[in-house]
């Protein structure tokens, strides 16, 4: 069966139960001396007619006023109107159903003389719109709260999605963007018809091979992701030992700690990029990552031309990175210092704080 109809079916045996319960009740105190099974079957009996008009008024404003409230091209004036009539309509109906029953079965005979003309009584009117607005009330407000909690998981889901598709769209820009330089490695080595390319081909390779089966999981272990680091900094290496002096320091007190993966490797090929690429002249890249208790402090300092006058610019890679932090963790620290003759990055992410999306 529908899960919906379902829903419904629940709500409104549940319902039933509960005001014949109260009918029960109520007709005992007037026919105290009655036998029990008259008085539930009174009580059932007038349930069942008085429920028809309930079932209708509130499954004319599911199908009917709702969707035109919430339409915004619906005459909201007309909407209102309409539906205030059938209210009226349907008052008239649950007080004749009432009526009616009390005058053709002597059982709910009471002390009153009830005639069809008491179907107008005002009286009567206001006690058949309590009870018809009530239950009505009650599905409609249930029925509103889940049509806000359907349109806030819509709109998760659909947040998630995009902030996924964006995500994938940053790694993709990503890594072509990285594999360019790479190649661009090679090619300058070939060109010189230098014995490392075989080597660097290899660690390319090794790098190439992490990216097509590992970049698309949403974490993979730090130990994994500093080994892929030293793979390219091994790369670059083949390139600047002649002047590059570089350090990669490491205290790390749980390699199974789990973390996105390539979200440190920009970091340090934008010090590749923008640092001993540009000086001829001894230089010098440090990195530091140091991990106790999930927090993650990484670290990258190289030297640089000073040719910006200490303002810090940013690159394709870091503003990149710098979103994808954004997406992946939410909350981050990441700093840039431009210090005239080097320029340092320090990102900071608590790891076992911030999940993956």
């Amino acid at each position: 069966m529908n899960k919906r109809i379902f829903r419904h079916l629940i709500f409104w045996f549940a319902y039933f139960v509960e005001n014949s319960l109260f009918e029960y009740t109520w007709i005992k105190s007037w026919l105290p001396n009655s036998r029990y099974i008259d008085l539930i079957s009174q009580s059932l009996l007038m349930n069942l007619v008085l429920i028809p008009s309930k079932l209708m008024f509130t499954y004319f404003v599911f199908y009917f006023s709702i969707p035109r409230a919430f339409n915004k091209s619906a005459n909201n004036l007309f909407t209102i109107s309409v539906t205030f009539l059938f209210l009226l309509l349907c008052v008239l109906f649950h007080q004749l159903c009432a009526i009616s029953l009390l005058i053709n079965y002597p059982l709910f005979y009471t002390t009153v003389q009830h005639t069809y003309a008491s179907v107008f009584d005002i009286s009567g009117l206001f006690t058949g719109l309590l009870d018809l607005g009530f239950i009505s009330g009650i599905a409609i407000a249930l029925k509103l709260f889940r049509m806000q909690m359907a349109n806030l998981k819509t709109e998760k889901d659909l947040t998630k999605g995009r902030l996924e598709s964006e995500l994938k769209f940053l790694k993709i820009q990503l890594n072509p963007h990285f594999l360019f330089n790479t190649l661009n490695n090679i090619y300058v080595l070939a060109r010189k018809k230098s014995e490392l390319a075989p080597e660097i081909i290899l660690r390319l390779s090794k790098l190439l091979r992490f990216m097509l089966y590992e970049v698309e999981k949403k974490h993979i272990r730090i130990e994994e992701e500093i080994r892929i680091l030293e793979d390219y900094i091994e790369v670059e290496k083949l390139r600047f030992s002649s002047h590059l002096m570089i350090t990669f320091n490491k205290e790390i007190d749980d390699n199974n700690q789990r973390i996105t993966p390539l979200i440190l490797l920009p970091f340090i090929e934008n010090a590749f990029k923008h640092g001993p690429r540009e000086i001829v002249t001894e230089t010098f890249i440090d990195i530091m990552i140091v991990l106790k208790d999930g927090n993650l402090k990484f670290t990258v300092n190289n030297s640089k031309e000073n040719r910006e006058n200490g303002s810090t610019l940013e690159k394709i890679g870091l503003i990149n990175v710098r979103r994808q932090l954004e997406l992946i963790y939410g909350e981050f620290k990441l700093v840039t210092e431009n210090l005239g003759d080097s320029f340092r990055t320090e990102l900071l992410i608590n790891l076992k704080k911030h999940a993956a999306i």
